[in-house]
């Protein structure tokens, strides 16, 4: 299938200003989409306020940059003196996504004729609203932890009693884990709640049941618009769940997975896209029982993250690119790999090393800081390291982390264990 022929320009919405969580990993993203919409042949308009970026270059993007905050008021004057065709929501974030989930309930896309590219609103509602993404998942019979929503404090209260404590605090429309949090007891849920309900965009949040022990297990997921799907990279977190993936160390690909148990994860990762009736890419967290198998599916990223930057570059697989042209209109058969001349859609990667994933925290910049990892993000970067083996790529990642420190392997066995210590 040709690209949209009705689709000559198109808007691009940027992550905005760089901060903790976000921005910096956008940047790849963006550039990709970029590059592939003018592949097309078709004008590229970019609204991003952050200049220290490679799409924000002139000679990469050309002349159409607008150095201006991703919100609605300032984006509906960029569609107003250019009046692009589509726009593209998922390269820039949750900001990007944010702001153009406002621009579509305020009615400014429909004003403007501007058409929304890749996963419609409706999907993005249905995966970022955390009540809509639980009656989905329900209705399609896939596997979800028990759950409520809540919009007030004493909602939440009323939803943690009936499925009792501990549970964890799940924030609708937000990055980086802002405003979550486990909480064991009434108290932790009345403070973690009220900030939970000031950082969601439609001031929702779900109350779920706690799995803190549980395996975290990530899929990074392609479909296109005739439902041709394919797996690009399974990623394992190092750390159980509570931690947010952005604090953890992540394996790729996963470690500890069987290969019964990756055939139902990947089986329900289509059925979940299918569902939610996302387009593009999407990365997917599951819960997995570290004894049992059992597993249940967390939450969804309709957009491209912080881990589909990690894939893209443990795989060697270009995901946003990709993306960008689904967007457009093309199958996943079609989408071609510019060296081989293969079909990008159909050739899953196939990687025969292991990539570890370290975050990288700089704690003397912030004064009160709380140093105890959870489920809001603290990392203000990350470094990859790529080796045959988990423990060589882990003993570089240490390394490049520049701490000096190192993983020693002084060969003392307990137990049958070998017993590595941090020098």
């Amino acid at each position: 299938m040709p690209r949209i022929e009705s689709i000559n320009k198109v808007l691009i919405l940027g992550s905005g200003a760089i901060k903790i969580g976000e921005a910096g990993e956008f940047d790849y993203s963006g550039a990709q989409a970029i590059k592939a919409v003018k592949e097309e042949g078709l004008e590229v308009i970019l609204v991003n306020s952050n200049i220290a970026t490679i799409q924000t270059d002139k000679r990469f993007v050309g002349e159409k940059a607008y150095f201006l905050p991703i919100t609605p008021q300032f984006v509906e004057t960029v569609i107003r003196k250019e009046r692009p065709d589509g726009v593209f929501l998922g390269f820039g974030g949750q900001t990007a996504l944010n702001c153009g989930t406002e621009l579509a309930e305020r009615g400014i896309l429909k004003k403007y004729n501007v058409r929304v590219l890749g996963t419609s609103i409706e999907a993005i509602e249905r995966a970022d609203n955390r009540d809509l993404f639980r009656k989905t998942m329900l209705g399609a019979s896939i596997p979800i932890l028990r759950s409520k929503k809540a919009t007030t404090l004493e909602e939440a209260i009323q939803a943690a009693k009936e499925i009792g404590y501990p549970v964890m605090i799940r924030v609708a429309y937000t990055l980086g884990g802002q405003g979550t949090g486990a909480a064991f007891n009434k108290r932790d849920l009345e403070r973690i709640a009220a900030i939970g309900l000031i950082h969601s965009r439609i001031s929702q949040i779900l109350v779920e049941e706690y799995v803190g022990k549980w395996k975290e297990i990530e899929f990074e997921v392609l479909r296109d618009h005739e439902d041709n799907c394919m797996i690009v990279c399974s990623m394992e977190n190092f750390d159980p769940m509570g931690i947010h993936t952005g604090d953890s160390i992540v394996v790729a690909p996963s470690q500890t997975v069987s290969d019964d148990e990756r055939k139902k994860l990947e089986a329900t990762s289509f059925a979940v896209l299918r569902a939610l009736d996302l387009v593009g890419e999407c990365n997917i967290q599951f819960a997995v029982h570290p004894k049992t198998g059992e597993f249940r599916v967390i939450e969804v990223n309709s957009r491209l993250s912080r881990s589909s930057a990690l894939a893209s570059k443990a795989t060697g697989y270009p995901i946003a690119y990709v993306t960008a042209k689904i967007a457009l209109g093309y199958r996943l058969p079609e989408i071609r790999n510019k060296i081989t001349n293969q079909p990008a859609g159909f050739l899953e990667p196939d990687i025969d090393y292991v990539v570890v994933k370290m975050p990288r925290w700089d704690f003397q910049k912030f004064r009160k800081i709380n140093r105890k990892l959870g489920t809001q993000m603290k990392s203000v970067g990350e470094v990859m390291a790529i080796a045959k083996t988990f423990e060589e790529s882990l003993q570089k990642a240490v390394r490049m982390l520049d701490i000096d420190k190192e993983l020693v392997d002084y060969g003392k066995v307990e137990n049958g264990i070998e017993e590595v210590k941090m020098n």
